[in-house]
């Protein structure tokens, strides 16, 4: 899964056209800032072939493909790709690209929307398709876009999918879903519960899940306040298993609190209440 933050440089190795294709069309979807595209690979194919093939190739992978058109990215961000692109090819003095000038056009014109799509690859080759907000802030919270700790903390389920298999799990401050929904599709939990208190975040995340297939049968989406739920809440949610990310906004009260309705993790929340009397914590 692509890390929406972690800047791939120039220096990266990349063994061939199979995984620099993969890699645009990857942080494109993710919307990934532009300087973390493997770019070089690109300028060393246009300076000794001289050719646009490349550049065709990259843009059946990520504005021609068809998952741009269900599922766009920003215009703005489209705007911006296209004439990285089209730059790029102007200074290998390359033959212009009749493809690559018509996707621009078709977003010059075109208004912004104050939300977009990130889609974000699945091992097996899917998409996490997401809308969310353009804005980091808006109606008053941040939960309305992806933020690199949901990110990171999916790619650690993917690579420990036998913590969540046949598991009733309960998320912490879910957000748009890109966690949990990665989860659902991947780790074969028995339930998920994912859980927000902000009511416009809730609302982008029940449509999410439905987005990405997900039906009420295997998951549920709840409202829960982390500084007002109460001990009977969690416990009646009745997972075996918590996550949280960005588990550094998490009181450790709220924290004690879920872990005292898992019997199983009664030794971790008396290790957690002994270094907060420590003052360690």
């Amino acid at each position: 899964m692509e890390r929406s933050e972690q800047n791939q440089t120039s220096g990266s190795k990349r063994d061939n056209k199979v995984d620099v294709l993969r890699d645009f069309r990857e942080s494109f979807f993710a919307m990934s800032q532009l300087v973390s595209f493997p770019w070089t690979f690109l300028e060393k194919d246009l300076e000794s072939n001289k050719s646009s093939d490349l550049i065709s190739d990259i843009l059946k992978q990520t504005c021609l493909h068809s998952l741009c058109q269900k599922f766009p990215p920003s215009v703005r961000y489209k705007k911006l790709f296209l004439s990285e692109l089209i730059r790029r090819q102007e200074v290998a003095g390359c033959d212009p690209l009749d493809e690559l000038y018509d996707a621009l056009a078709e977003v010059v014109g075109a208004e912004d929307s104050t939300e977009c799509y990130k889609s974000y690859m699945l091992p097996s080759g899917e998409a996490v398709s997401l809308l969310e907000n353009v804005a980091l802030i808006s109606d008053g919270t941040t939960g309305l876009v992806t933020w690199d700790a949901a990110l990171y903390l999916a790619e650690w389920a993917l690579d420990h999918r036998q913590t969540f298999t046949g598991r009733t799990v309960l998320e912490l401050g879910s957000g748009v879903g890109l966690t949990g929904i990665a989860i659902c599709r991947s780790c074969g939990p028995n339930r998920y519960v994912f859980s927000d208190c902000h009511p416009r975040v809730l609302q982008k995340l029940r449509d999410n899940v439905r987005r990405n297939g997900l039906t009420e049968r295997t998951v549920g989406v709840e409202e829960l306040d982390w500084t007002s739920a109460s001990e009977e809440q969690i416990a009646q949610i009745g997972a075996d298993t918590v996550i949280a990310a960005g588990s550094d906004s998490l009181p450790l009260s709220v924290l004690v609190l879920v872990l005292s309705c898992l019997p199983s993790l009664q030794r971790v929340q008396q290790y957690l209440l002994g270094l907060q009397q420590r003052g360690v914590i």
